[in-house]
């Protein structure tokens, strides 16, 4: 559950632009404040920031900011304290906060030493968690929601003014959910006999959709061809092909080519179980363990089998003479 916020207490929505998508690599190129109270924005923060670095091609293509627009911005270390200034100790909101807030943390661990601890809001999760079939959890989409037109633009400030005009809705949706959870505890013994009963409807239901699958798939094996509901969609069948690679010789390629995170992505799963449980030297371990940014603890609900009991034996009758 996201922390309750006193709809009166000031609230930071806040958005960044960087060089690329490593917080790790990259730097920030701009970034942008939307102070809000009362629901409503009350003062701004927007400032471009000299990466002194290159900006990458793939990361132009998103928001537009090219080199000669930062080469006369000041320095992180200009931007930051004024950026800090602005957003004081409030809790800020931002989509997909966890990109944002590693940029920021990365600046002021540089600076200053120490982390960027502000309580944050993650809007993509709060989306994800009102609306779970949603095909998409982007801010377009958010937008699109709650039924404002615009498109989102990838400079901070815009986009930041963008969320922070669906923020309280969706906040208010979101602790609606969590008031009618809160309201069902007492039905629990209840909730539990129903879940059964749809999570076994489901089932059955997978297994029958996997059985006229493979009729469907043999159909057009054997020439079939595409075929059209009275609803209008149409059954078709393709291909996807899979390849086998050279794994080292493609993580050189790829950091050649500067495209390892569009191909590569972290197995946190697996990077736990070698901090934890492997023989890995201990200073390594250390310093994985360093790399860790927070922790989340996921709750998981698992339903135990009941203990297999012997049936009885029938009865049998003796014949009679």
């Amino acid at each position: 559950m996201i922390e309750t916020i006193a709809p009166e207490e000031t609230i930071i929505v806040l958005d960044t632009e960087t060089t690329g998508l490593d917080h790790k690599t990259e730097k920030l190129i701009e970034i942008a404040a939307v102070k809000m109270q009362n629901g409503e924005v009350v003062e701004t923060f927007t400032s471009l920031v000299n990466p002194q670095k290159p900006i990458r091609y793939s990361s132009f293509l998103i928001h537009n900011i090219s080199e000669e627009m930062v080469q006369d911005a000041p320095p992180i270390d200009d931007v930051m304290p004024r950026f800090l200034e602005f957003v004081g100790e409030h809790s800020y909101v931002a989509h997909n906060a966890i990109f944002d807030y590693s940029f920021i943390n990365e600046a002021t661990k540089a600076l200053y030493g120490k982390r960027f601890l502000n309580n944050r809001i993650d809007t993509f999760e709060m989306y994800r968690s009102v609306f779970p079939d949603e095909p998409s959890h982007g801010l377009n989409a958010l937008l699109r929601r709650f039924g404002y037109d615009e498109d989102v633009v990838h400079r901070a400030l815009d986009d930041a003014m963008c969320l922070a005009k669906v923020y309280p809705k969706l906040r208010e949706l979101y602790e609606q959910k969590f008031s009618w959870q809160l309201s069902q505890m007492k039905n629990v013994p209840y909730l539990v006999e129903r879940y059964l009963r749809i999570q076994k409807a489901s089932q059955s239901l997978q297994a029958e959709m996997s059985d006229l699958k493979d009729i469907f798939k043999l159909y057009f094996q054997n020439g079939g061809g595409a075929v059209e509901a009275s609803s209008g969609e149409v059954m078709v069948f393709n291909y996807r092909r899979s390849y086998a690679y050279d794994e080292k010789r493609i993580w050189e390629t790829a950091t050649k080519a500067g495209v390892c995170e569009k191909i590569f992505k972290l197995n946190p799963r697996a990077l736990d179980k070698l901090i934890d449980r492997s023989d890995l030297d201990d200073a390594i371990k250390e310093e994985f363990r360093e790399c860790r940014l927070s922790m989340h603890e996921a709750r998981n609900i698992n339903f135990l089998q009941p203990p297999l009991t012997a049936e009885p034996a029938e009865d049998s009758e003796e014949a009679t003479p």
